[in-house]
């Protein structure tokens, strides 16, 4: 019996970018390669959105968080402040404002749209928000949107005649009311 020569029919394929031959085996390991390498890559970008994506919804913050301990700001006295003034303190984060039948605000320096710091013009009478021009009044209410609400305020306290603001508690509010201001 004569054995029969088995001869391994390998097809060749010419790469076009080598100008060499390849088997279809070889090309078929090379694909399979980058299949494998799109998914994993695929996998992973898919991780890394979710993780970003829980990360931003989920971000430990609690938008209802407030200072707990009371950190009471000395303005001055009472006597310092004209009627229908507005008087900035930077470092305390507010405006102190001594509306037109002398009572007081406290009004806090950040937009109620995206957070700008506002500026107090004494010529137009109001608070503006250089960012989208938002504006309020002396009482901190809405003039001009698109601010949503009225600006925060902090709680006034007067102690024997000395104005203290009580800048660890910020207050939210929809418009300004009576019960807001404080009288000396």
């Amino acid at each position: 019996m004569k054995k029969k020569k088995q001869n391994k029919k390998v097809t060749l394929r010419k790469d076009k970018e080598t100008d060499s031959v390849v088997s279809i085996s070889e090309l078929e390991n090379r694909r399979m390669f980058l299949k494998k390498l799109w998914k994993g890559l695929g996998i992973f970008a898919s991780v890394e959105f979710a993780a970003v994506f829980f990360g931003f919804l989920f971000s430990g913050k609690d938008d209802n968080e407030q200072i707990t301990s009371k950190q009471i700001f000395d303005a001055g006295s009472v006597n310092l402040f004209q009627p229908n003034t507005v008087t900035a303190f930077r470092g305390g984060r507010f405006y102190l404002a001594r509306l037109e039948d002398g009572g007081f605000m406290a009004l806090s320096l950040r937009c109620t749209h995206l957070g700008c710091s506002i500026n107090w013009e004494e010529n137009k009478k109001s608070f503006v928000c250089p960012c989208h021009s938002s504006s309020f009044g002396i009482d901190g209410d809405v003039l001009n949107p698109p601010a949503p609400k009225a600006l925060d305020y902090f709680p006034v306290k007067i102690e024997n005649g000395i104005v203290k603001v009580d800048v660890g508690t910020k207050l939210t509010r929809n418009r300004f009311n009576k019960s807001q201001v404080e009288y000396a």
